[in-house]
């Protein structure tokens, strides 16, 4: 009969315990919460009600989401890094996460040391997204359009700093072409401004727009992965029109640091069933976006290469970090 008492006071003490086996035991005996630092309505959105179901089914508690947008996905971020590292707050964060050290000079934490890796959700490509007015059909028309409207094409990006930003400013760079930064934010506001015609271009992850472009309320001329995707099969990458222009985003779980690794275990080993679910990956794979569900040390490697990955993205852009 002392089992309620014990449950009870684990839940109570579980953050002083760090390194106690029965913290590990009894997670989790409450509300399980995964921070997103966007909007509602973009990707993080969207990945989050596919496998939420299946991660409360595994973790025997609910998994709901807090949404904290803004500043290019560091408030939600530096929420995550400040909280009880007792497995019961993460983040669902986007590439904006391993973008951001190369472009703010000064995070209010530390993108490898603050936080415990839970693991890789899924990668995605970005969409190259036009607005029906446009004449363009192909990226090859679209660049020449762009290069006999230089400053006149404005695309739009859930906020500085984000993939679609980056993406976009990679593009002027690479072919030459000057179209301007409309900054939102969220994707989902960016995106309802695009199918408004109030912005002409776009590069969200093909999941936030596929529905409007079956719809033809927006017309995906290429798209930034290395080949062609299930979802759109007939969309060429942007690569077969200009060679090497490769640009994924990965979507990841991350906690504050000092989770204790048998609790990290538990929260990576149902996030990499939930992905792995038939169902789930399916709906993933249908929406544009590719499963992983990789173990925490492989999500650990992935942080740092990105990061890396990033900052040489962005210097050969020619963007500076900027004070937050």
């Amino acid at each position: 009969m002392r089992l309620p008492v014990i449950t009870g006071l684990a839940a109570a003490s579980c953050a002083a315990l760090l390194a106690g086996q029965l913290c590990a035991q009894q997670f989790p005996v409450k509300t399980v919460r995964i921070v997103n630092p966007a909007a509602p309505g973009g990707n993080s959105d969207i990945f989050f009600r596919i496998l939420s179901p299946k991660m409360s089914e595994i973790l025997g508690q609910p998994v709901v989401i807090d949404y904290r947008p803004g500043a290019g996905g560091t408030i939600g971020a530096d929420l995550t890094a400040k909280s009880p590292p007792d497995g019961y707050t993460s983040a669902l964060v986007a590439a904006s996460f391993v973008i951001n050290p190369s472009l703010i000079r000064k995070l209010p934490y530390d993108t490898v040391r603050d936080f415990t890796p839970l693991g890789l959700v899924v990668e995605v490509p970005s969409a190259v997204v036009i607005h029906p007015s446009l004449p363009a059909k192909t990226m090859k028309e679209f660049i020449a359009l762009a290069k006999g409207r230089p400053g006149q094409i404005n695309f739009s990006s859930s906020g500085p700093g984000t993939v679609g930003h980056l993406t976009g400013e990679l593009l002027n760079s690479t072919v030459r072409i000057k179209v301007v930064h409309i900054p939102y934010k969220g994707i989902a506001p960016a995106t309802i401004d695009l199918v408004a015609g109030h912005v002409q271009l776009s590069f969200p992850s093909i999941p936030v727009v596929i529905g409007h472009v079956r719809a033809g309320r927006l017309r995906m001329i290429a798209h930034t992965g290395a080949k062609r995707v299930p979802a759109a099969p007939e969309v060429p990458a942007v690569q077969e029109t200009v060679p090497g222009f490769v640009v994924t985003s990965g979507f990841s779980l991350v906690g504050p640091a000092g989770i204790p690794r048998p609790i990290a275990e538990r929260i990576n080993g149902a996030l990499a069933k939930a992905v792995h679910d038939p169902a789930n990956a399916k709906m993933l794979a249908d929406g544009g976006a590719a499963p992983v569900g990789n173990s925490i040390d492989e999500h650990a490697a992935y942080i740092k290469t990105e990061i890396a990955k990033w900052q040489k993205a962005a210097k050969a852009a020619g963007i500076e970090p900027r004070d937050p």
